[in-house]
């Protein structure tokens, strides 16, 4: 994470990114091995990741055990140009929102890996157009526990949480309108929105 406290991210915001975002790169390791996880995850009410891999999955046999593990979690980011800020003197860098959680990795038992895809399916399911939403009841039985069967989960219990929201809130207010517009000039309306939204009282 960036070592600057003026883009440190509060838990709320960075509890809200892992809930959207839902997809993250676990690095874990065990036994002197380590792996990298690409997997959706959810965030339980203890504020802990859940997720699951297939067992065929290399990293699978790691953490089959006690392991432990970093999540990384990545939002937006984009390149800002010098030239953005309207002043002499400047170098190129990089915006981006981004959070890690770190901790003990542990095995779920079965009915939690069950509710870990119930609750990873409503909250997505939800997100789509109006339809009647997917659950495992228009599944067979026999099917579901047969593809329930070659899969694990597991959950990081989350000791540690880090959080940048690097979004030019070290420069002034004219160089981020600067950044601003010509992130819009360049169709980047997203981006623009969220680099006025967390400098708003400086641009007010």
């Amino acid at each position: 994470m960036h070592p600057d406290g003026a883009f440190a991210m509060d838990a709320a915001a960075m509890q809200a990114l892992v809930r959207d975002l839902a997809f993250a790169h676990l690095f874990v390791s065990a036994g002197g091995a380590c792996a990298v996880v690409h997997a959706p995850v959810t965030l339980d009410d203890d504020g802990n990741l859940r997720f699951h891999l297939a067992r065929r999955n290399r990293a699978a046999a790691l953490l089959a055990g006690e392991a432990h593990g970093i999540a990384s979690i990545g939002g937006p980011g984009f390149y800002v140009s010098p030239d953005w800020y309207g002043t002499d003197q400047q170098v190129p860098t990089w915006n981006y929102v981004a959070v890690e959680v770190e901790g003990p990795i542990r095995p779920l038992p079965r009915d939690e890996l069950i509710a870990q895809i119930d609750a990873m399916s409503a909250q997505h399911e939800a997100l789509l157009a109006p339809k009647p939403a997917w659950t495992r009841d228009k599944m067979d039985a026999a099917r579901f526990d047969a593809m329930v069967g070659a899969i694990s989960g597991h959950v990081l219990v989350a000791k540690t949480w880090r959080g940048t929201r690097k979004l030019s809130q070290n420069k002034p207010a004219d160089a981020v309108r600067g950044v601003v517009a010509s992130l819009e000039v360049d169709g980047c309306v997203a981006e623009a929105t969220l680099v006025a939204e967390v400098n708003a009282g400086k641009l007010a």
